[in-house]
């Protein structure tokens, strides 16, 4: 018979094996994303943009009409000043530019260039890169499986704000 502390062989939820399965796969994610993150930032080295400042771009260029700067905080779940920090850099290598709103003198729109279009198929290139060295290791089936797995979390997660 299984002592009280030890787990039972389901694993069942409250046991030290379920706890210590959750905190290896907790640490196998957060490596895996360091990972990422290291791939992903010499992948765009060369491009000379952060991954902070790729997001942006992306995000600007997923709107219909130049958003407001507080419409990118939202979205991106940052505090304005942090926007207005990636803009300025974002601005001053031409990736994107500041425009008054028509409707009010108070809010600046941020439009997406042509120089950041650019930039953006060569960042979707880089990304691409990027993923496949780190799926390299993996079949065609287990990619699939891993992808159903991480939609499966991320479309689990409860919204939170910070």
């Amino acid at each position: 018979m299984d002592a009280p502390d030890s787990p039972g062989p389901t694993g069942s939820p409250g046991s030290t094996g379920s706890t210590d399965t959750d905190g290896m796969l907790a640490e196998q994610l957060l490596r895996l994303t360091r990972r990422l993150h290291r791939i992903q930032s010499r992948q765009l080295e060369p491009i000379d943009i952060t991954p902070a400042q790729f997001r942006l771009l992306r995000t600007v260029a997923s709107y219909d009409a130049a958003p407001r700067m507080a419409d990118l905080a939202r979205r991106l779940d940052v505090v304005p000043r942090a926007v207005t920090t990636l803009v300025d850099a974002l601005e001053a290598s031409g990736r994107v530019r500041r425009a008054p709103d028509p409707d009010s003198r108070r809010v600046v729109r941020v439009e997406i260039t042509d120089e950041g279009r650019a930039t953006l198929r060569s960042l979707r290139s880089a990304r691409r890169a990027a993923a496949e060295e780190i799926l390299a290791p993996l079949t065609a089936d287990q990619r699939e499986v891993l992808g159903g797995l991480l939609s499966a979390l991320v479309d689990g997660m409860p919204e939170r704000r910070c």
